[in-house]
């Protein structure tokens, strides 16, 4: 079992969730407000080894779902056009209302919620929800990283359906869907209420028991952010290298080191869309990376020749802290440092790479080639301790 107990612990574990949310994953401002406002009320934030949890509980997936794209002029206007009135009444107990609400639905008490993701708001939210409700959260969740879809979620790759679903927004409204015919049309369902909601709202969805929660589970990961986190602030603190630190808690490549240059990006169909070029530094002076992002870092490009793709794992991240940058925040002139990561062997096999995670799904006439192959040919841009 592990807890956040201070509000040191809340900055390690946003920490943790940005190195591992590959640019998206909600705001970590949000997030870490989220959590610090918790521990102000003396809510215990805690979360439980998968084997605490019975079996026979009912568990449920929540998120927030919705475009990282910043809020802009129209987006105001547009409130204030819809008239909601009485404003924003539910807040952030819009993920309380959601798994209240599926509760309702199932006609059964749910015992145990997962985080889908592992993102700066997005795994906050979850744990705070789960301390409002008197329910555990397991150590873990549904994809390893942060994604854009349910396509991307270990559930979809096990084959298994999440519907029911119940949507809540910060005004009130609410949704059940009560079933979807596949799981292509629940993340288009989901997504077109986020963007009537305003690009706002909570998801409470893939109701299993407990023995089945378990066996699609990403097990550990809430404790592995927290221990990431860790790892960067007393790294920078002794004057060492966060960045290597980091990438020997995950195991993972220091990529490219560089400045970035250009950004170019879209809110469309309720996701941030978009590319960013960064001019090398130090050794790696004279070559170019480019990413391509829906939300989260997906496709990237070294020198103009494809290179490290989802379901692999992108974040670029302050060479001086190892906290990473989200595409909503990143920008011209940000100096950052490339990280990579294996994703899941579950979402790297052939059909799951064909029909949601790898860069063919995405649109791109590119071969998804596993990280560790092409550091395997790229020793200079090789693993953290032979760059």
């Amino acid at each position: 079992m592990h807890s956040l107990e201070s509000v040191t612990d809340c900055e390690d574990f946003i920490v943790g969730c940005l190195f591992m949310g590959t640019g998206g994953g909600g705001d970590p401002v949000e997030g870490l407000e989220t959590l610090t406002a918790a521990l102000d009320d003396g809510l215990t934030l805690r979360w439980h080894h998968a084997d605490r949890i019975d079996d026979n509980a009912l568990t449920a997936m929540v998120y927030g779902i919705g475009s990282i794209a910043p809020r802009s002029d129209d987006h105001a206007d547009s409130l204030r056009e819809v008239r909601l009135g009485v404003g924003d009444v539910v807040g952030d107990d819009a993920i309380c209302l959601a798994v209240r609400e599926l509760s309702d639905h199932l006609g059964r008490q749910i015992g145990c919620l997962v985080a889908a993701e592992l993102g700066a708001a997005n795994a906050p939210g979850p744990i705070v929800a789960a301390a409002q409700l008197g329910i555990p959260i397991v150590d873990g969740d549904y994809s390893g990283r942060a994604i854009p879809e349910e396509m991307q979620s270990t559930p979809f790759a096990h084959g298994i359906s999440s519907d029911p679903l119940a949507a809540v927004d910060r005004w009130g409204n609410t949704v059940i869907v009560k079933k979807t015919v596949n799981p292509y049309m629940l993340e288009r369902i989901a997504r077109h209420i986020a963007i009537a909601s305003f690009d706002e709202a909570a998801i409470a969805s893939t109701p299993l028991a407990g023995r089945d929660m378990k066996g699609v589970l990403v097990p550990g990961t809430l404790s592995l952010c927290l221990e990431i986190g860790r790892a960067c602030r007393v790294a920078t603190e002794a004057g060492h290298d966060p960045v290597a630190v980091a990438l020997e808690v995950v195991a993972g490549w220091r990529l490219f080191d560089g400045v970035v240059v250009s950004k170019e990006w879209e809110d469309s169909g309720g996701f941030m869309i978009g590319t960013l070029k960064i001019r090398g530094t130090g050794a790696w002076e004279g070559h170019v990376l480019r990413t391509w992002f829906k939300n989260e870092t997906h496709v990237t490009w070294l020198d103009g020749q494809p290179w490290v793709c989802s379901p692999d794992l992108v974040t670029l991240v302050d060479p001086r802290s190892a906290r990473g940058f989200t595409n909503t925040d990143i920008g011209e002139g940000d100096e950052v440092v490339a990280v990579g990561m294996a994703g899941l062997e579950l979402l790297r096999q052939p059909d799951t790479l064909r029909n949601g995670t790898g860069p063919a799904y995405y649109g791109f006439d590119v071969p998804y080639v596993p990280i560790e192959r092409l550091m395997q040919y790229a020793p200079r841009l090789g693993r953290h301790d032979s760059a």
